[in-house]
């Protein structure tokens, strides 16, 4: 069995789709899910595009074990000192440094002819390597490229000591078919290539990137770059969770594993939902609530009789299991915190106390406490500081008057109530708090989704509000879902202000 890399790019180019930004904690409670996940390689961001993008890069470099850390970086050196800084305490760094090579990209975006390309690739890549052991070159828009000019460019690469090259369908305009064509060109017309890992990147503009990157790997390729959920720029990127189990679901068409522990796919997908908040649509292969779901007569039948007849895999092997643990109101500190250290959590002791708290509010409000609600718990946690805080709300509503809010909030430390009257009650708790608020914020998008299972369920409310040009999400988390929408919208203008938005 051929052993394929798993390249993530859910922290670089799928934070890059719209809606999808996220904070450094958010970015490190992600890398720290790709671990448990067992990708190979987590390119964690583009560390000379911000400050903010840099200490992404350097804290994930700096506090994730047991898996490669990447930064983007353009063929200019200024690119490739700040990635080789950012991952100077990298387990195993990785500097990744692009160009374009397709005609249209070289001559209306680059503005550079075929022979400036070609030695910018074999300067930058020469100079990568001077600064970090493992260096891929990725040939951007290789899909509209000139095959032969391609070879030519993957080939000074190779030479200059780039151990992974790179083909993405950066436009997703390619086939399946044509995919396969291109990645058995470069193998068989590249110098050097097997010195080196051919990966591949697929955009999924229609709707191919999964089936592009199978191709791919039935042709040759090493290394498949992809993000869970399938997130990223325009129609995003190829879904990490669809190549991995299509992988393993028909070893026998393609003869290549992966080393990804596929048990931890759906919490690793539910996880990304929840803090970009996009909800994962029902009908989603592999992690969506429809992929195991049987309503056919027919269909329930005969997986009642035996599970082949209907499933091609399990839902255990992906990790949805009916896991309801055995804590309640009664279960002390040491347990819970058992329980977390079980499902992969290494958390400071006063976040820990912090949670064990919100635990034991839980426990008087449900009856059976799931993993899934501990896990809610801990994607509540937020580092963003708490400039505005709530200490308590009233909301009177009805269908036949307006509704009245009154928010009573800690800000700067100083206690301050507010109150207004609106059309419906969130909307009157989000004008109390606006009359609070140093910045006229605007909101986006309101959606509510159930974390939990059951009539007792948890529900997330994420808000996504912009102001001085910034655009942030907030996410609430409480039983109240009234509650959860005032915790998110305070979420959102800590946010805000974290970042130095001012009116």
């Amino acid at each position: 069995m051929k052993r394929i890399k798993i390249f993530d790019t859910t922290l670089r180019d799928g934070e890059q789709s719209p809606g999808c930004s996220m904070n450094l904690n958010e970015k490190l409670k992600v890398a720290r899910q790709l671990a448990r996940l067992k990708v190979d390689i987590i390119e964690a961001g583009f560390a000379v595009s911000s400050p903010g993008d840099f200490e992404s890069v350097q804290r994930i470099a700096q506090e994730v074990r047991g898996v490669g850390v990447a930064s983007l970086a353009r063929c200019v050196q200024k690119d490739i000192d700040a990635a080789a800084e950012a991952l100077r305490e990298a387990e195993r760094p990785r500097i990744h440094v692009f160009l374009a090579t397709s005609p249209l990209h070289m001559q209306y975006k680059l503005h550079m002819s075929p022979e400036q390309v070609l030695e910018s690739i074999q300067k930058s890549v020469a100079y990568a390597r001077n600064l970090c052991a493992d260096v891929e070159f990725s040939a951007e828009d290789a899909t509209r490229s000139d095959r032969d000019f391609l070879c030519q460019a993957l080939s000074l690469a190779i030479a200059a000591g780039a151990a992974t090259v790179n083909i993405p369908d950066t436009v997703g305009y390619s086939t399946p078919s044509e995919m396969q064509e291109l990645v058995r060109y470069v193998l068989a017309h590249t110098d050097g290539i097997e010195r080196a890992c051919l990966s591949v990147h697929c955009h999924d503009d229609l709707g191919m990137g999964v089936a592009n990157s199978l191709a791919a790997v039935a042709a040759g390729a090493g290394q498949v770059e992809c993000t869970v959920n399938g997130i990223g720029e325009r129609a995003g990127n190829a879904s990490l969770e669809e190549i991995v189990m299509a992988l393993k679901t028909r070893s026998d068409r393609y003869g290549a594993e992966t080393g990804i522990e596929t048990r931890q796919i759906f919490r690793t997908c539910r996880h990304l939902a929840r803090i970009i908040g996009q909800p994962i649509a029902p009908n989603k292969a592999i992690v969506g609530a429809n992929a195991f779901a049987h309503e056919s007569g027919i269909h329930q039948h005969g997986v009642l009789q035996n599970r082949e007849t209907y499933e091609i895999m399990s839902p255990e092997d992906v990790g949805i299991t009916e896991n309801n643990i055995v804590l309640g109101k009664h279960s002390g500190r040491h347990a819970f915190l058992e329980r977390l250290s079980a499902l992969g959590y290494r958390l400071p002791e006063e976040v820990a106390e912090g949670l064990f708290s919100q635990f034991k509010a839980l426990c008087d409000k449900k009856k059976y406490i799931t993993d899934f609600d501990v896990e809610a718990l801990v994607d509540s946690i937020s580092q963003t500081k708490k400039v505005f805080e709530l200490e308590n709300y009233k909301i009177i509503s009805g269908n036949q008057e307006d509704s009245m809010a009154m928010i009573t909030m800690k800000v700067y430390g100083e206690r301050k109530t507010a109150a207004a009257q609106a059309g419906g009650p969130v909307l009157a708790a989000y004008q109390a708090i606006d009359s609070l608020s140093p910045i006229q914020m605007k909101l986006e998008d309101y959606s509510i989704n159930s974390v939990t299972e059951g009539q007792d369920a948890l529900g997330q409310v994420t808000v996504k509000v912009s102001a001085g040009g910034s655009t942030v999400s907030g996410r609430g988390l409480s039983f109240d879902i009234l509650e959860s929408s005032v915790l998110a919208y305070i979420h959102a203008l800590n946010k805000l202000l974290s970042l130095g938005v001012a009116q």
